[in-house]
């Protein structure tokens, strides 16, 4: 009987899945997506969607996980999961390499949820549903933190009293995943630009830019938290720290409240009114609507300098994500104003997505490649099973 490998990625607004037969190189078998995580469930599998209701009847991730497994369960007759990876959004200081998730584990990883309250215990409810479904399966976990865990300490650290540092209040960096597989394929395509200076601007629902120098995350725009750096689609972003004091102390708002506005009512949703898809967004003629996009893309290329400026030049520029990998006209509109770093973009290629849209004249290399952070949890299977 054939066994296979399955992969869960809750993200904050979708949880994706990726099922792998069990071979030392993973062959995906099929694979979708649930959408529409707090409104209405849509189930995607493989591009054919159909709205159907979680059996839970609650449109949260514990109801998503849900309509995947009945899904594979209704599917495939024979289906023998011989393990269950796991993308879990923190790692802290402790977990810099991929995990067995054991209690003791989960336990660990739950004193990280104020870290990350968008995703982690998203991971977590995921953790549970598969231990449930598949309770013969080794579970183990991917963190997004590792990729960055190299850093150099100046772009680690704050500019608080070391003690925090030292008890963890640090720069973490997140979507290490999605980096390190778009590395992945770098160094299978291009080896040069791989071991060049490149930065992979992974924008989506959740947006964050990553340096690269020699193959090794040297900076990123996340930090503490997935709150920093790129606006994004209910999160604000990069934001003066005496924002917040004033919120306190003059509006009366405490932790709870604040944490609703900075995670789930700001970034491109808060600053258009209308909603977090940039999709949307760019099919509205609303004022508030255009100035979210150029917001959104202000700050991206302000972001971007800096993170060139941490590895002393750049040779690539990749973009990928939901937006990323198809926001033709947000790609367009970050090169043309980044032609001071040679940045030179075909327009017929930039169109038609080709994996590279920079001009053969072009300083700088300029590409889009699809992320798969599922392929990226499967390929560490063996190190479990």
């Amino acid at each position: 009987m054939a066994e296979h490998v399955l992969i869960l990625n809750a993200g904050s607004s979708s949880v994706k899945f990726a099922l792998y037969s069990d071979q030392p190189a993973p062959q995906e078998i099929t694979g979708g997506m649930v959408e529409g995580i707090g409104d209405a469930l849509l189930l995607d599998i493989e591009g054919r969607s159909s709205k159907i209701r979680a059996r839970q009847g609650t449109p949260d991730h514990t109801g998503a996980v849900a309509m995947i497994l009945e899904y594979l369960q209704q599917a495939f007759e024979a289906l023998t999961i011989k393990a269950v990876g796991h993308r879990i959004v923190h790692g802290g200081m402790n977990f810099t390499k991929p995990a067995k998730l054991t209690g003791d584990v989960i336990s660990q990883l739950e004193t990280l949820a104020p870290f990350a309250p968008l995703h982690q215990m998203q991971n977590i409810a995921g953790v549970a549903a598969a231990q449930k479904a598949f309770p013969d399966a080794v579970q183990y976990g991917c963190f997004d933190t590792s990729f960055h865990r190299q850093h150099p300490w100046v772009h680690d650290a704050y500019g608080l009293p070391r003690s925090y540092y030292d008890e963890g209040v640090r720069r973490y960096g997140f979507h290490g995943l999605s980096y390190e597989y778009i590395h992945s394929e770098l160094q299978r395509t291009n080896s040069e630009l791989a071991n060049g200076r490149i930065v992979i601007a992974h924008l989506g629902n959740g947006a964050s830019l990553c340096a690269m120098k020699d193959g090794i995350s040297t900076a990123s725009t996340m930090g503490f938290s997935p709150l920093d750096g790129l606006p994004m689609g209910t999160r604000c972003g990069q934001i003066d720290p005496g924002a917040l004091l004033y919120l306190m102390d003059q509006k009366g708002l405490d932790a709870d409240e604040i944490t609703q506005i900075l995670y789930y009512q700001s970034g491109l949703k808060g600053l258009s009114g209308i909603s977090r898809d940039m999709r949307k967004l760019l099919a509205s003629d609303s004022a508030d609507a255009i100035q979210a996009v150029d917001y959104f893309i202000a700050h991206t290329e302000r972001e971007i300098g800096g993170m060139v400026a941490t590895i002393g030049g750049i040779d690539g520029l990749i973009f990928t994500g939901g937006i990323g990998e198809n926001a033709r006209s947000i790609r367009a509109r970050i090169c043309q104003d980044l032609n001071w770093l040679g940045a030179e973009i075909d327009d017929e290629r930039n169109q038609a997505n080709e994996q590279v849209i920079s001009t053969d004249k072009s300083p700088l290399k300029i590409m889009v490649i699809p992320t798969n952070e599922e392929l990226t949890i499967a390929r560490k299977a063996k190190l479990f099973i």
